[in-house]
Order: C-alpha cells, then sequence, then structure tokens
C-alpha cells in the first residue's frame, strides 16, 4: 500500500487550513482594536468608531453576494481564490498605515479588507467539508475556531505595553502592519500547503439562479435563521464587550492592560467554543447543540449589564458569553453543508454568510445609541432576541425528516 505524501494527509491539512484562516481573520478587527488610537489621532466621532467595524462588513457583504450571484466559490479553485484574497486584503490593509489618509480613506480601504474577505471565509469552510465528513461539525467547527482566535489576536496586540504610546498601547500603525504580514503569510500557507479533501465535489456548472433556490429550500432556510439569529448577537458582543470592558476596569480604577487583555480573551477563548461544540454536535445533533449555546449566549446578553460595575464578575460572565457565543456557529454551516446541493456547498455558505454579516451591521450600530440613551445596564438586552429566533428556527429544523441528513442522522 502506497504512503500517503504527508501533506496530503488529513491532519495536515486541517492543521494548515485552520493556521490560514487564524492568520488571514486578524484583519478583521485589526482596526477596530486601534479604535482608541485612532480616536486621539484623527478625533473620531461615535458613528466612525463604529463604522471601523462596519465598512469591513459591509465589504464583506457585498464581495460575498457578488461571489454568490457568480458562484465563484464552486466554480473557481477554493485555495486559490483563499490564497489571492488574502494577499489582496493584506495589501488593503496595510494602506492604511503606509499612505495614513486620514478616516475616510481608512473606511475605504477597510471596506475592500471586507470584500477580500469574502473569499477567505466562505471557500475555507468549503475546503474544510472536502475532508470532513462524518466528522463535518468538528472540521468547521476548527476553522471557525480559528476564525475567532484570529479576530481576538489585535486585541492582543493591542495589549502589548509601548512606552511612549497612547495610554501605554503600541502605535496603531504597527498593528494594522502586523496583522496584515499575518494574512499575508495566510495567503503564502493556502497556496504552497493547502489542497482539496477526498469530498470534493464536481466542479459546478454556472447557475445565478442558485442563490434564490438556495433559500427556497425550506430546511436550509431554517438553518440560515438560526445563523441569523447567531450573527444579530455576535459581532455587536465582539465589538462593544472589549470596550465595555475598558470602561468598566477604569472605572473600578483597575489597569487598563488587564482589560484588553481580558478583551481579547473574551473573542479567543470563542475558539475553544467551536471545537468543542463541533465535537458534540457530530455526536449528538446539530440541533440539539445549536439550541444549548443560544440559551447560554442569550441568557449572558440579559446579565451583562446587572455586572458591568464589578469587572471581575464582569470578566467570567464575559469569557462564559465569549465560549457560548461562538459555540453554535460551525453548526449552522455545517448544516447548510449537509442540506443543500453538494456542488454547490460554497455558494450556500456564501449566501448563508453573506446574510449574517449584513445583519450585523444593524446591531453593531444599535449598541452606541443604546448605551448613550439608557446606559450600559441596557444596552446588550436586545441582543437576547437573535438567540430567541435562533432556538424557534432550530427547534422547526430539528421537526422536519430533512433534519436526518445532519451529522450523520443526528439532529
Amino acid at each position: 500500500m502506497t504512503a500517503v505524501p504527508p501533506i496530503r494527509r488529513k491532519s495536515y491539512q486541517l492543521f494548515f487550513l485552520a493556521m490560514a484562516e487564524l492568520l488571514a481573520m486578524t484583519l478583521w478587527f485589526s482596526a477596530s482594536a486601534v479604535v482608541p488610537q485612532l480616536t486621539e489621532v484623527w478625533d473620531l466621532t461615535d458613528a466612525e468608531r463604529s463604522w471601523m467595524t462596519m465598512s469591513v462588513q459591509v465589504g464583506f457583504v457585498v464581495g460575498a453576494l457578488l461571489s454568490a450571484v457568480l458562484t465563484l466559490a464552486d466554480r473557481v479553485s477554493a485555495r486559490h481564490l483563499f490564497a489571492a484574497c488574502a494577499l489582496l486584503g493584506a495589501l488593503c490593509n496595510a494602506a492604511i498605515p503606509l499612505f495614513d489618509g486620514g478616516p475616510e480613506a481608512a473606511l475605504g480601504l477597510r471596506f475592500l479588507t471586507g470584500v477580500m474577505l469574502a473569499g477567505v471565509y466562505p471557500p475555507g469552510m468549503k475546503l474544510m467539508a472536502t475532508w470532513c465528513k462524518e466528522d463535518r461539525g468538528f472540521g468547521i467547527g476548527l476553522l471557525v475556531g480559528a476564525l475567532a482566535v484570529g479576530s481576538a489576536l489585535p486585541h492582543l496586540l493591542n495589549a502589548v505595553p509601548f512606552a511612549g504610546g497612547v495610554g501605554g498601547m503600541p502605535p496603531w500603525n504597527m498593528v494594522l502592519l502586523v496583522a496584515s504580514g499575518l494574512a499575508v503569510l495566510a495567503g503564502l500557507l493556502a497556496l504552497v500547503f493547502v489542497r482539496e479533501g477526498p469530498f470534493l465535489s464536481q466542479r459546478a456548472p454556472f447557475n445565478w439562479r442558485f442563490a434564490r433556490q438556495a433559500l427556497a429550500h425550506r430546511p436550509t432556510r431554517l438553518a440560515n435563521f438560526g445563523y441569523l439569529g447567531h450573527m444579530w448577537e455576535l459581532y455587536a458582543m465582539w465589538t462593544w464587550v472589549p470596550l465595555l470592558l475598558l470602561v468598566s476596569y477604569e472605572q473600578a480604577g483597575w489597569a487598563l492592560e488587564g482589560a484588553r487583555l481580558a478583551g481579547f480573551a473574551v473573542v479567543a477563548v470563542g475558539g475553544l467554543g467551536a471545537v468543542v461544540a463541533g465535537q458534540l454536535a457530530d455526536r449528538y445533533g446539530r440541533t440539539t447543540v445549536t439550541i444549548a449555546s443560544l440559551l447560554v449566549s442569550g441568557g449572558c446578553a440579559l446579565l451583562v449589564g446587572l455586572v458591568w460595575t464589578h469587572p471581575l464578575v464582569l470578566t467570567a460572565l464575559c469569557l462564559v458569553w465569549g465560549f457560548a457565543v461562538v459555540a453554535d456557529s460551525a453548526q449552522f454551516s455545517a448544516a447548510v453543508s449537509e442540506l443543500t446541493d453538494p456542488r454547490y456547498v460554497g455558494t450556500a455558505l456564501t449566501i448563508q454568510t453573506s446574510l449574517g454579516f449584513l445583519l450585523t451591521l444593524f446591531t453593531i450600530r444599535l449598541i452606541p445609541p443604546l448605551v448613550e440613551a439608557w446606559g450600559w445596564e441596557v444596552a446588550f438586552l436586545v441582543l437576547a432576541l437573535g438567540p430567541v429566533f435562533g432556538i424557534w428556527s432550530m427547534v422547526r429544523l430539528r421537526r422536519l425528516p430533512e433534519a436526518q441528513q445532519m451529522a450523520s442522522g443526528n439532529r
């Protein structure tokens, strides 16, 4: 029997793909993490601070919709698309500090970074699906876990003490350049080491109508509804909880370096949540795990405002929230990959993510006026609406006979 070359072994491929995803996703919050420095340098308004994250979301949605209409993720080599978009995203992000054109130019470049990331995340999930079948929940969970850690990494970079920086933080341009360098490494890893797996479906013909067909299929639609409930909560939580921790620590007279490290940990712990939930979902069912995760994260959204003046309790609660809020994410994607036409898995995942990230624009922008009007005690309550809708959708999906197609028959 011929030995399988190391690069072709599944374990190697899962590692390379997860590392590429982790490194590429440092682009997402690279500007959001340095908002305190940018506010000092550019005198940002509340709206501009929100748009440092929202511009990436808009770009991602535009890029994902274009990809879905053109079925790019199923007609072009996923690893080549991943590599090219990671490299171009790194270039767009690096242009912000290199040209230093102020907030207007930065927001435009962040939009283009988001467009490029639409060619990284959904193709990455498709690549993972080509290597995993019975363990698809774990595989996509590993990828989403890498996304969570990569998204958190700029907060860790910004927590490094730096003499002479704004508030002891490193220069904003250095954080963006490091993130861009890591994304370049991600593109090279994908290009050189990542390969499609044995469960790669045949190359799909062009079908611009598939985007509509994917939404018309009831089981897939319910899985997408669950994902929308999850996304209503996720990115608003990721965007504003690190700031909440800074405010809480500052009010209590605690060191702000600790708050920035806590902000990193709250986002990064989602990586562990995604992997653990993936293993459980493959064994006990997608809907079972997503419903449990939504219950926990929704409960945290209801409680966090009650403890925000107690930084130790707040940190502990936010770590639980960070674990649960990402735990279900990969399972909605795994469900769609199992329920949809296998020829168009990449496109179906792109549609799912584009709708989810479009929704995040509303909730990210919603939190600041709620804080201004009623304070932190009330602001996060609205995020619990997403888990309620997600649970309702998963209960309905669980009752359908098509639910047997998920997780080797586990609902």
